[in-house]
């Protein structure tokens, strides 16, 4: 067995693809991804689960309708299960994000936007 930490700096390297999240690791049933956001998402929400978001660099607004939680580096918000939002950021931003595995990342609402499950780099 190897013992060695996961470096995220250069996990990011290793793509640049906005809104497609990519899994490093995973607790339990549990998946830690890292992606970048770009823009604008879609509406969505997630009915079975909670969602949990670490800004590891840039901003990062999650809308929700009614309100909004805006972020930065080093700033984490957990979205409760059955909660729509859109997660936004003016500029690329890098996220962490920690979510049970097989969950799609539009959620209930698919679409084009709708990433591969389960990529691991």
């Amino acid at each position: 067995m190897k013992y060695e930490a996961i470096n995220l700096a250069e996990k990011f390297k290793l793509f640049d693809e906005a809104w497609q999240p990519r899994v490093i690791a995973e607790l339990n049933d549990y998946q830690f991804k890292l992606v970048r956001l770009d823009g604008e998402f879609v509406w969505h929400k997630h009915d079975e689960t909670d969602e949990a978001f670490l800004v590891l660099s840039g901003e990062l607004t999650i809308e929700l309708r009614d309100g909004a939680v805006k972020m930065k580096a080093g700033d984490l918000y957990v979205v409760p299960r059955g909660v729509e939002h859109k997660p936004t950021s003016p500029d690329e931003c890098q996220v962490l994000l920690i979510e049970p595995r097989g969950v799609a990342n539009t959620g209930d609402t698919g679409g084009d936007r709708t990433a591969r499950e389960d990529v691991w780099i």
